[in-house]
């Protein structure tokens, strides 16, 4: 549910946290994270420029294309595969271990290949064999884990909804056991971003982070009655509400800093597409420089935020401008979707591969040129791999009689 889930996101955090914050939760955050120009101003450029990406998204997206199944090919393809999936859960892990030995120019290729090892588990899903426990235990164990160590949860949250997106295409739940499951993945979401501020806190300040520090956060939260008080969660507001970023920008573009008129995003598609050894000086993820330039916020050391592609818009094109680029960021999105629409009619499989390419560029809290940047490379290495196994996903296509689909 790539542009769905990329639509709501962008509502939740550029729309409804925005609201909840000028309709009286704006007085419980610190300074920086107030809403710093008035709602009208606000919502002149933001509403009609996520109604536009949306439009995007859908504009020439015509059936889902991109995002529908052929669950009987595929369910042909992985039975014939022989260890294909356990293959794939293989390459995650050993992924993740080596990629410390590696320079920052590759750590990027081992984070992607990283992913594999839910797509190994996304093929076993999807099989007619019995998926076995241990193998979904391994593989998400491995990444509450890792999250818990790191105290970041976006990645944990992302692969969970797709997993559960799996499961439902496979099994066809009932609507009221999906009701239930949404609504318990809200709560959890909830529970996570009250405890993670104070928790980030201790497992970064060298106390370490494991499930006993983090239920330890929780008790203490509850014990406080401070888990799910309004003073709490209009403080927490902040974690849905990125629009305070792009207020930022509208105050400081072009009053104090002119607009960029595209010189910013060339800066941007050249960090995406360029390779290092080519260009040394390009941007790299977490750059501080245009943040605090293009929205005059000063960031401490070791923090990162980004602008968002609803700021880069507004800085390189005005609100107008603006508006048409989200658009096109959208329809960029469902394009790269139809791409894999059409070469999954020979390889159904690579439908699978979508959540890989998808799981970071749907956040709209992130800089543009990490997300393209991502998108742009993991498609790169999806096609290399299938170029290296074009001969064994064309025996496997041909052995079952796969024909493209109508």
């Amino acid at each position: 549910p790539i542009r769905y889930l990329a639509g709501v996101l962008m509502c939740l955090q550029m729309l409804l946290g925005p609201t909840f914050a000028y309709n009286g939760l704006n007085e419980y955050q610190f300074e920086t994270y107030k809403m710093k120009i008035p709602e009208a101003e606000y919502f002149s450029y933001v509403m009609p420029a996520v109604i536009m990406f949306i439009l995007g998204l859908h504009v020439t997206a015509g059936k889902l294309k991109g995002e529908v199944l052929n669950v009987a090919s595929i369910r042909l393809f992985i039975d014939r595969s022989g260890k294909l999936p356990y293959i794939f859960i293989a390459i995650g892990f050993v992924s993740s271990l080596v990629s410390i030995f590696f320079s920052s120019a590759l750590v990027f290729v081992f984070y992607l290949l990283s992913s594999f090892k839910f797509i190994g588990v996304f093929m076993l899903i999807c099989g007619t064999r019995q998926l076995k426990p241990w193998v979904l235990v391994l593989v998400y164990g491995s990444i509450i884990s890792s999250s818990l160590a790191e105290a970041m949860f976006h990645d944990l949250l992302t692969w969970l909804i797709m997993l559960g997106a799996v499961l439902a295409i496979k099994y066809k739940p009932p609507v009221i056991l999906k009701t239930a499951t949404t609504i318990g993945f809200v709560v959890l979401v909830i529970i996570i971003q009250q405890v993670k501020g104070e928790y980030r806190k201790k497992t970064w300040g060298g106390a370490g982070g494991d499930f006993e520090a983090f239920e330890n956060v929780l008790t203490s939260k509850k014990e406080s009655n401070s888990l799910f008080s309004f003073e709490s969660l209009a403080d927490h507001n902040v974690r849905i509400n990125q629009g305070f970023i792009v207020t930022n920008i509208m105050s400081t573009v072009p009053e104090r800093v002119p607009y960029a008129n595209g010189e910013e995003l060339m800066q941007i598609l050249e960090a995406a597409f360029m390779p290092r050894v080519f260009s040394p000086d390009k941007l790299k993820a977490g750059d501080r420089t245009l943040f605090m330039k293009y929205s005059g916020m000063t960031l401490q050391k070791g923090t990162s935020m980004g602008l968002s592609s609803v700021g880069d818009g507004y800085i390189n094109f005005g609100p107008i401008g603006g508006c048409f680029f989200m658009f096109f960021w959208g329809l960029l999105f469902s394009e790269v979707l139809k791409g894999f629409h059409n070469i999954s009619r020979f390889y159904p499989v690579l439908l699978l591969f979508t959540p890989m390419v998808f799981y970071y560029p749907i956040r709209p809290d992130c800089e543009l040129q990490t997300s393209l940047g991502h998108l742009v490379k993991s498609c790169m290495l999806i096609a290399g791999m299938f170029l290296i196994w074009k001969h064994n996903f064309i025996r496997v296509k041909r052995r079952v009689g796969i024909k493209p689909v109508q």
